[in-house]
């Protein structure tokens, strides 16, 4: 549910761990693992009540129907692969529609919701990140089957891979209850988290993808839902610097361990993708990339709503164009296209 669009400023720098990276536009495919910021309707297929099936959600996406993703239209997803000319919009895996070009381009395995952690996946019954790569391993067997095992082995080689993940971890396992920290503290559940990463980057590995962009973790506490969480931030809406600083942390120890990887798996690329920096400077000066509110969402109150607490009966801000999140957790559709077209100007022109 929540790594927000933690995920997604990753647009804004992007840092090889090598030089000499693959030209973007040679992306045969993409490939997406992680929670809800880049889950287009896996969990329509799943049995979850943490679905985004039902309106408001899709308010403004083409078809104007919601369609699975926690937003009101398309998500960075979407938008960097239709940049990178790959297609227009990245399906979920789990949509049994899905065409053989759908399998060719790539699709989505993230589950809103889920987590490094197994554990923050077992109350709300999504998929976990750790089985995400099962599922993919099932997709490469139908891919062969589409294309050949050389083919296939050629487009999984050569495709952009994502993982987006740990927000929800470290929001929903560690602050906002005592899963974790009857066994942690946060600096050792960090370490936690970075080894199931590290984990499900070498699984994905060992079916044959080779370029991982691994974005960082964007400022948790200035999340609508964590400033409503913090009582003592709830009427002057600040962030929680707090929980910004643990994000900082988290990220310091990501960007030093993506090398080590790299070294340990030969012929791979890991780039990480620094956000936290970036998403500050959206939220301090929102009337830069056309927002005015930065610190609720346009659906309800804007304070709690998500998933099925944003629903038909919810009232929604008139213009979306203008709110930085859609929901307490989610960025709107603006907001991920503000992001896409600053990756698309910066690494695809």
């Amino acid at each position: 549910m929540v790594s927000l669009f933690f995920t997604f400023v990753l647009v804004f720098s992007l840092v090889s761990v090598t030089c000499n990276a693959t030209p973007v536009s040679k992306y045969p495919a993409i490939f997406v693992f992680g929670d809800s910021t880049v889950d287009p309707g896996n969990n329509n297929y799943i049995t979850t009540i943490l679905r985004a099936n039902h309106k408001p959600y899709g308010r403004d996406f083409p078809t104007h129907v919601p369609t699975g993703r926690f937003t009101n239209g398309r998500m960075v997803t979407d938008f960097l692969a239709s940049s990178l000319g790959i297609k227009e919009l990245v399906p979920p895996y789990l949509d049994p529609t899905l065409s053989n070009e759908d399998l060719r381009t790539g699709v989505s395995f993230a589950s809103a919701g889920s987590g490094l952690d197994d554990m923050t996946n077992v109350a709300i019954g999504v998929i976990p990140v750790s089985k995400q790569p099962r599922l993919f391993k099932e997709y490469k067997e139908k891919l062969i089957k589409v294309v050949g095992e050389t083919e296939a082995n050629s487009i999984i080689g050569g495709a952009l891979v994502m993982i987006s993940a740990g927000t929800n971890d470290i929001i929903f396992s560690f602050y906002d209850s005592f899963v974790r920290r009857v066994e942690f503290n946060m600096g050792r559940y960090q370490d936690f988290l970075l080894q199931k990463l590290h984990d499900r980057i070498k699984e994905l590995y060992d079916l044959g993808c080779r370029t991982f962009v691994l974005p960082s973790l964007a400022p948790i506490g200035c999340l609508p839902i964590q400033m409503t969480a913090k009582f003592e931030n709830s009427s002057a809406r600040t962030c929680v610097e707090k929980e910004n600083a643990d994000a900082r942390s988290y990220n310091s120890k990501l960007e030093k361990l993506l090398p080590e990887i790299q070294v340990s798996l030969s012929g791979s690329k890991l780039i990480y993708a620094s956000m936290y920096d970036p998403v500050i400077d959206i939220i301090n000066n929102p009337q830069k990339y056309g927002f005015l509110v930065t610190n609720r969402g346009c659906c309800g109150s804007g304070l709690v709503e998500m998933g099925p607490l944003c629903n038909v009966a919810s009232s929604v801000c008139k213009n979306s164009t203008q709110y930085l999140f859609w929901d307490s957790v989610h960025p709107s559709q603006a907001t991920y296209s503000v992001i896409a077209k600053v990756l698309a100007d910066k690494f695809i022109a």
